[in-house]
Parts: C-alpha cells; sequence; structure tokens
C-alpha cells in the first residue's frame, strides 16, 4: 500500500524533502500545499508533489505522515489548526525548525495522543529559495536532528527515519533542549553576532568624517555574511530560543571582558595565547562536513584589475557548463588574497572551476 505524504510549505526546504522521498519511495503520494499559490503551482509543474490541495484540512485528512516546512511560528499555528482536524489515527507528523522545545513543548499540549510528533531539523539549506531550487540531494551529508520526546515509540521513529532515508542525511537523536542549545550555540548565536557587529559598524560610520563602509568590503563582508538573513526568521528564531541566547549573551560578556582585560594589562602573552587557542580550535574543525550555517563555496582569482577580465574568467566556466551564483571584484585586500571572488553551488563546481582556471590565473581556495 502507497504511502500519503503531505507537505505543507514548499519552499526550498519543503521541496527538496518531498524530491528526496519520491526518489527513496516509489509508492510514495505526495500532496502539497502552500499558502502562496504561485509556489504551489509551480511545484505541481516540477513534479516536486504528485498532487495539490486548495487546503490545508484537504492535504492532511488522508496523510500517513505530515511534514510540516514551515517557519517556527507558523509551524506552531498549523499545529494548532492540525489539532482541529480529524487526521489519521496512526499518522506522524514532523517539521523542520531550526528550535525544537517550544514546538515538541506545543504539539505535544494541543495534538490528540493517538498522533505522534517528532520533531526534526535538517541542517542544510542554500543561498536560493522557493521550490525551483529544491534538489533532492540538498541534505546528503548533513545532519538531520530528531528529538523525539520520550512516548514517542521506536517503531515510530524508524518509519520517520525510512520515510526521509532518500535525504542520504545522517539521523541525529537530541533531546529538544540539547538541540536549541546546540544550535544556538553555532547559529542562532553566530547569526546574532554579525548583525551585532555590522550594526556596530554602521553606528561607526555615522560618526566619523570618512566612510568606514568603503573600508569595510572585503574580509569585514565576508565574515558577517550570515547578517543579511531574512529579519522576520531571525526575530522568530530568537524569541523562540530566548533562555538560551540570553544565557550565551552574558557569557560572551565574560569573554569579551577577558580579552579586554589582555589588552589593557598590555599582557602579550596571554593575547598570543588567546589567539592561539582560538586557532587551533577553529583549524581543527571538520573541512568536508555540513554544520548548521550553509558553507560558502568560493574560488579566488589573482587577477589584474582590467577591463574584459571577468568576462575571459565566465566565459571559460560558461565552456565547462559551470555555474556559478556570484561574482565579485574585491577591493580591500588586507587579510586575503586574490582580486576576483567567485561562489558556486556546492564544492564540486568549485573545484572543477579551479581546475580550469588554475591554468591561466593564480587560484586559491580558503579551506581553513
Amino acid at each position: 500500500m502507497s504511502k500519503q505524504v503531505a507537505v505543507i510549505g514548499l519552499g526550498l526546504i519543503g521541496g527538496s524533502i518531498a524530491l528526496a522521498i519520491k526518489n527513496h519511495h516509489e509508492d510514495a503520494r505526495i500532496t502539497g500545499f502552500d499558502v502562496n499559490q504561485n509556489q504551489l503551482q509551480l511545484a505541481k509543474a516540477l513534479r516536486v508533489v504528485d498532487e495539490t490541495a486548495s487546503s490545508l484540512e484537504e492535504a492532511v485528512q488522508s496523510a500517513d505522515f505530515i511534514m510540516i516546512a514551515a517557519p517556527v511560528v507558523q509551524t506552531e499555528h498549523i499545529l494548532a489548526q492540525l489539532s482541529e482536524y480529524s487526521l489519521k489515527s496512526n499518522v506522524i507528523i514532523s517539521d523542520v525548525g531550526s528550535t525544537k522545545h517550544s514546538i515538541v513543548k506545543h504539539a505535544k499540549s494541543i495534538l490528540d495522543p493517538s498522533i505522534t510528533f517528532i520533531g526534526g531539523h535538517p541542517m542544510a539549506g542554500s543561498h536560493k529559495t522557493g521550490v525551483s531550487a529544491a534538489k533532492s540531494h540538498l541534505f546528503e551529508n548533513a545532519f538531520y536532528i530528531l528529538t523525539p520526546d520520550q512516548n514517542v515509540a521506536e517503531k515510530d521513529l524508524n518509519k520517520l527515519m525510512d520515510l526521509l532515508r532518500g535525504t542520504k542525511a545522517t539521523f541525529v537523536e537530541l533531546e529538544a533542549e540539547e538541540h536549541d542549545y546546540l544550535v544556538g550555540l553555532i547559529s542562532h548565536f553566530p547569526h546574532i553576532l554579525a548583525a551585532s557587529l555590522v550594526n556596530f559598524v554602521s553606528e561607526s560610520n555615522n560618526n566619523q568624517r570618512f566612510n568606514v563602509a568603503r573600508f569595510a568590503a572585503g574580509g569585514f563582508r565576508d565574515i558577517t555574511r550570515i547578517a543579511s538573513a531574512s529579519p522576520v526568521m531571525w526575530r522568530d528564531i530568537l524569541l523562540r530560543n530566548k533562555e538560551v541566547l540570553l544565557q550565551m549573551t552574558d557569557d560572551l560578556k565574560l569573554e569579551l571582558d577577558r580579552i579586554r582585560n589582555y589588552i589593557e594589562q598590555e599582557d602579550g602573552d596571554k593575547i598570543f595565547d588567546y589567539f592561539t587557542d582560538a586557532k587551533d580550535f577553529r583549524d581543527g574543525l571538520p573541512v568536508r562536513s555540513r554544520g548548521a550555517i550553509p558553507a560558502f563555496y568560493d574560488l579566488f582569482l589573482d587577477v589584474q584589475d582590467q577591463p574584459g577580465v571577468i568576462a575571459a574568467v565566465t566565459q571559460k566556466l560558461a565552456g565547462e557548463e559551470i555555474s556559478i551564483t556570484n561574482i565579485r571584484i574585491i577591493e580591500t585586500r588586507e587579510d586575503i588574497m586574490g582580486v576576483l571572488r567567485i561562489s558556486f553551488r556546492s564544492e564540486l563546481d568549485r573545484d572543477n572551476a579551479k581546475a580550469v582556471l588554475e591554468r591561466d590565473f593564480d587560484t586559491y581556495v580558503d579551506d581553513k
């Protein structure tokens, strides 16, 4: 008997989950629903889903599995709606939100005990959005965290993992609180730091007679990339992971006080050790593994800034059918070699481009 799967939210993540399920389960029948009618129609046209529903209730009424691929706050609203519907008694519901405690607690409080809810978080993404960017391999080799509570039966957890086997992700089971601390530390808090640093520089820019922003290109722009993420999404995430992030903010104040004291005391040895410890830990992080923050696949070219150089580079890549996602001239190069930075969709695209371009240009990949 075929698996009936409802995917709620047909953006990048929902679309990619649907494709991964379809690739691994030929018997799966996927019904999609999205409040955005354009995304809904596009998902059907691209065969991401087998059929579409005109309402949430229609999408889930015969589902064996319900995958909610929506932002955290919307997910809570969707769960509230599901609690009012007549669902299959053995249905398994999961989500993809990057905070888990509030969602798991909410689901447990409103869903019928016969319904199984298992929190989920696939730790992968892309610079692109929308169902047109969905890929069945988006989650390959990424961590897919599942947060079943103590009442979830092992057989139901195995059913969900089997459904998602086509993602080719590495499944990790954590308690919801453990997940929120972990992701708060390596994803949520870095986004706060990036936004804080950008706002700090922005304020300084307003108080200086020279244009700070002009000199803040290059390395500064690179280390603050994640500050360009969706303000709506990050507002909701921070409010849902409030306690963890408040504690981390307090802890960071102590860390900044530590390096401030070293500088104030002109303690060169302590300053040296401080940066050495940071370098050792950072250099020891896995290079190939995919983490909570999507990786950037950049190639740097040391080329002369002259007319036609960008065209020459792009023509060579086009001739090898290698697509790029972004290309930019770097004017401020204090910390990085190369005047031209090209971004790619994947590590494979970047490595292929390096092989093509290194015959004519001095290329550099920042793998550290």
